[in-house]
């Protein structure tokens, strides 16, 4: 089995989380200027065994999508184009920067610290890898 890639997408920067080869723990990977998040990702799934990539879903409180589906689509189908063969899921991503937060003052950062946005993206992006891959979804559809 191949590892699964996590996106958690905004404007200016993508934070990036990757699982183990086993997919039990979500680990984060970096943070890239979403100018460059397409190539490095391709990059990426190159090098590595990656089976699948999970795109955080962002909606709002009451279900629908939010207004920040109007960016993550085009790169979705952007990289749907440059990885046609791979498998992308979306998963819901709400609360996670109030999640990513609230690990950051549990593990005892300091406040300048937990201002650090690269931060708290490549944390989102763990907690929804970690959640992707506790909700089972990816054994489910690939038939494992």
């Amino acid at each position: 089995m191949g590892r699964i890639l996590a996106v958690d997408y905004g404007k200016k920067r993508v934070g990036l989380a990757v699982s183990d080869p086993l997919g039990i723990i979500a680990g984060g990977l970096t943070t890239v200027d979403t100018p460059d998040v397409l190539d490095y990702i391709c990059n990426y799934v190159a090098a590595n065994d990656v089976e699948c990539i999970v795109v955080g879903l962002p909606k709002q409180v009451n279900g629908k999508p939010s207004e920040s589906m109007n960016y993550i689509n085009p790169f979705v189908g952007n990289l749907k184009k440059r990885l046609p063969n791979m498998r992308i899921d979306f998963f819901d991503e709400r609360f996670t920067s109030v999640l990513a937060h609230k690990a950051m003052i549990d593990a005892g950062l300091k406040k300048s610290d937990r201002a650090n946005k690269a931060l708290v993206d490549k944390i989102s992006a763990t907690i929804i890898l970690q959640d992707y891959l506790m909700s089972g979804q990816w054994r489910v559809d690939s038939g494992q």
